[in-house]
């Protein structure tokens, strides 16, 4: 009860800052780079930071679906790399029609987030578990259907990583579309509604009326579709389709919806959080490399930044629990 009293009687300002922490913290991150560096606040630098954040926001739309629910999604990455391959070998050496090739790149998303939600909702398989295994068999695929080696795109599609005039890359139109499109999901739709149901109790929405099961099928298909697309867009600025590209990229899609505000134990998040956080990812690692930071030193900055996400997230929980 005394509880519920602290948290009515605080401020309107300190309930915003609880629900935009991330937004000011980008703010004050923006702010303090541009005074180190004369060179942060450049159109070309920020153009540069938009590009940066495009395939890791990408994927991390499709990540907040999965962590609202109150699950976890570790194969994001491979599966990006494998849809972007099965693309470029399709448009090349199998010589499918671009298009064609582009659908069958999409699918192969959806369908590894198929496999997963199957494993998870129907083997009982923990979500760490299962995804952790499509991790590994997506990458293996990926590296079989190569041979280990780059595919070239085809050029129509190379064209998601150029730039319309001079100042709008197509990797930011696509984030911002596919940002738009997650947002709706999760906000105008039953499934988004259902998501979020989920996340706060899976066993009260279950009672209430909601098939879990399908809706956990929703929910990883979409992250499938997601890391598709986000594959597809990292090829295009790599002008390849490369077997190993994103490694390591589930890691800062976690990280960007949980900085975002999301709560790793569901029921929490929001897309526009998700954009924050992958943008405050995307302007701490340029700002510290114009600032000339060791590599290293920035996995421990970043590591750091995180650790305090999660740590103000379960602060949060424990004031309103």
């Amino acid at each position: 009860m005394s509880s519920n009293v602290l948290v009515r009687r605080r401020s309107p300002v300190a309930v915003w800052l609880a629900e935009n922490g991330a937004l000011v913290a980008l703010v004050v991150l923006v702010v303090g780079l541009s005074l180190l560096s004369s060179d942060f606040l450049s159109v070309t630098n920020l153009l540069n930071v938009g590009v940066q954040a495009a395939v890791t926001a990408i994927l991390a739309f499709g990540s907040t679906f999965v962590i609202v629910t109150g699950g976890i999604d570790l194969s994001v990455g491979s599966v990006a790399a494998l849809s972007a391959i099965v693309l470029a070998w399709g448009a090349t050496p199998a010589g499918w029609p671009w298009p064609v090739a582009t659908v069958a790149g999409l699918a192969v998303g959806v369908a590894c987030g198929l496999v997963n939600a199957v494993l998870i909702a129907y083997g009982k398989l923990p979500p760490f578990i299962a995804t952790l295994a499509m991790l590994g068999v997506a990458r293996g695929l990926a590296l079989v259907i190569s041979q280990g080696s780059p595919i070239e795109l085809p050029a129509q599609v190379a064209h998601l990583g150029d730039t319309i005039g001079r100042y709008l890359p197509v990797p930011v139109i696509v984030m911002v579309v596919m940002g738009v499109v997650a947002a709706v999901i999760l906000n105008r739709t039953y499934a988004g509604r259902a998501m979020y149901a989920i996340g706060g109790n899976e066993e009260a929405a279950r009672l209430s009326g909601i098939k879990v099961d399908r809706q956990k099928l929703i929910t990883y298909a979409l992250s499938g579709g997601f890391a598709a697309v986000a594959g597809i867009v990292l090829a295009s600025r790599l002008a390849s389709a490369q077997p190993q590209a994103a490694t390591g990229y589930e890691l800062d899609a976690i990280a960007a919806v949980v900085i975002g505000g999301a709560s790793l134990s569901g029921g929490k998040g929001r897309a526009l959080g998700t954009f924050v956080g992958a943008l405050i990812l995307a302007v701490l690692r340029n700002g510290l490399n114009l600032l000339s930071v060791s590599a290293f030193w920035q996995q421990v900055v970043i590591g750091v930044v995180i650790a305090l996400a999660v740590l103000v997230d379960t602060l949060r929980r424990r004031e309103t629990s």
